[in-house]
């Protein structure tokens, strides 16, 4: 299988999505990269990169049933897939072998 180079908010996008398991919805999604970078990303970025990840084979998604509160309205849900998960790997792999043998040293200033 050959692994798919992912760009750095696909990256961040499927992180959060592996992350928050069942609860991995478009605006969910937005608020735990928002949380854990510090910066807010718009939530149509969040969904343009989803729909990307998924031609990629990298997630899936579903609607659930409407929520059960007045005018609940239904959720797309994403899932990590198969290729998702190696994709990650792959990519957690070539960062730490960036920093392999990598001495920064120490400065004072």
């Amino acid at each position: 299988m050959a692994t798919v180079t992912l760009r750095d908010f696909e990256l961040t996008v499927l992180t959060a999505v592996a992350r928050l398991g069942d609860e991995a919805y478009g605006l969910r999604i937005q608020q735990d990269i928002a949380t854990r970078h510090g910066r807010d990303y718009a939530v149509g970025a969040v969904y343009t990169t989803l729909q990307r990840l998924e031609t990629k084979s990298l997630v899936s998604s579903r609607m659930t049933e409407p929520l059960a509160v007045r005018g609940g309205r239904a959720r797309r849900v994403y899932k990590l897939k198969a290729a998702g998960r190696v994709a990650l790997e792959a990519a957690r792999e070539r960062a730490q072998s960036i920093w392999t043998d990598l001495n920064l040293g120490t400065t004072s200033r």
